[in-house]
């Protein structure tokens, strides 16, 4: 069957609501931006497959000796911390020797914590202060919002687990900003994150002004209707214009959309431990941390399956972040035990936490990984997703052999499924170079590079 070509902005409406589409055969490629064009060696043919970049971030550093593969090249053999990426070993590259040298004290002391995450992402040595002058850079997410951004609803998305504070101090004289945030919009203005999966989810399955109307969001509480009632009539004229393909993505679209507002209404009861007498749990926050991170990883996917955002940051947790990971059998703050003076059970409990975060990655790359696209990749094929953190060992609180693994395919510029030893000390800066440039925002230089990171592709 023959069907009628879309516009790529086209939405479906109803009530005040309005949905995005994922990515349909019936897309015109002629509507792909100039950004995509120019980002992709096969041009127009692949234009309906942007390429999608996301920063996971994991704080206090890793069990080195645990995360690090024996040898070079082909990803044959997994260490312990990796195993759970094992069937996605073709689609990870490990990248050894990484280090953001403007994260280190240079002069300023204590608050490796603080510089960690708040130079991982913009390669800046920032300003020790705990006072309202803080000062960094714009990080590599925000300066591809700025060039690919204006493609999509949403020029960026930032998520987290942990609230943090944007004042005071929180790491030996330095501010809370800092080691709260990834993302900044400028040297000044972080972007913040968003903790509460119902707001991120309102936020990009609302109207396009990212809320309802008060009329549609009234009648949808009062009737606990899904945001899809409202669409569905709109659903079913567009399907009658599909082919058997489309109508298989949108399908598949609509029911993940649906999955996701089940699980957030489950999520809101569900927690680690039954908490205290009186104590009431803020509704649309989970106080089951897994499930609370897998919520987010949904909405990531959902928002790239439905080109919502090309670009997307994520805090597993705040640097320095004393969280006990008691449902994995880990009672002990994570950054008391990061301090392990080589004591081999702080170590082992260590390597737990490490490869507790490690299996949330995976589960969002399997997410990814199951979304095809319409050229017959996946969204995980398109994508560039880097996954690490601004300290090596905590310990030692170096900045130096960083771990950093990096996923996907970026549309067919990256060669995965290896581990490459870099020399020690090579920019991380460089990596974001590389990544920019694949999305068709390339720059001379970005804080302390030397170029774009090569053996990639």
């Amino acid at each position: 069957m023959g069907q009628t070509p879309l516009n790529r902005r086209t939405v479906l409406r109803g009530f005040g609501a309005a949905i995005a589409l994922p990515m349909l055969e019936a897309m015109e490629p002629a509507l792909a931006t100039a950004a995509d064009l120019a980002s992709s060696p096969e041009g127009a043919a692949t234009a309906l497959a942007p390429k999608r970049m996301a920063f996971l971030y994991i704080p206090n550093g890793v069990n080195m000796r645990e995360w690090t593969p024996a040898s070079e090249g082909p990803l044959s053999e997994l260490p312990a911390i990796l195993k759970p990426l094992a069937h996605q070993r073709d689609n990870l590259l490990v990248l050894s020797g990484l280090g953001q040298h403007n994260a280190a004290a240079l002069g300023d002391g204590g608050g490796d914590h603080a510089r960690a995450s708040a130079s991982f992402l913009t390669g800046v040595h920032v300003k020790k202060t705990d006072g309202a002058d803080i000062r960094t850079g714009i990080s590599a997410d925000q300066i591809a919002a700025m060039k690919i951004g204006r493609a999509t609803r949403f020029p960026s998305l930032e998520l987290g687990i942990e609230r943090g504070l944007n004042a005071g101090g929180c790491d030996s004289g330095y501010s809370c900003a800092y080691s709260s945030n990834i993302s900044w919009r400028s040297e000044s203005v972080p972007a913040a994150k968003e903790v509460n999966p119902r707001v991120v989810f309102d936020r990009l399955f609302g109207s396009p002004d990212s809320t309802e109307s008060a009329e549609g969001r009234k009648k949808r509480d009062a009737y606990q209707k899904s945001i899809l009632d409202f669409v569905n009539e709109d659903a079913k004229k567009l399907s009658n214009r599909l082919g058997r393909g489309d109508r298989r993505k949108l399908g598949e679209y609509m029911t993940a959309i649906r999955e996701m507002e089940i699980l957030l209404e489950k999520s809101a009861n569900i927690g680690d431990v039954d908490p205290p007498p009186g104590a009431v749990r803020p509704a649309g926050l989970p106080g089951n941390y897994e499930q609370h991170v897998r919520l987010m990883c949904d909405l990531i996917a959902l928002a790239f399956q439905g080109d919502l955002t090309r670009v997307c940051t994520f805090i597993l947790a705040n640097d320095g972040s004393n969280r006990s990971y008691s449902n994995i059998g880990v009672p002990d703050g994570h950054h008391d035990l990061s301090h392990h003076g080589h004591n081999p059970e702080k170590l082992r409990k260590i390597k737990e936490i490490n490869t507790f975060h490690v299996k949330q990655f995976a589960y969002l790359l399997d997410k990814l990984a199951s979304v095809r696209e319409t050229n017959g990749q996946t969204l995980l094929d398109n994508s560039m997703i880097v996954y690490g953190g601004g300290i090596g060992d905590g310990d030692r609180h170096n900045h130096d052999d960083l771990p950093i693994l990096v996923a996907g395919k970026g549309g067919g510029t990256i060669k995965p499924g290896r581990h490459i030893r870099y020399r020690n000390n090579t920019p991380l800066n460089n990596l974001y170079l590389a990544m920019l440039e694949r999305v068709g925002a390339p720059l001379d230089g970005f804080g302390d590079s030397s170029g774009p990171l090569w053996n990639l592709g």
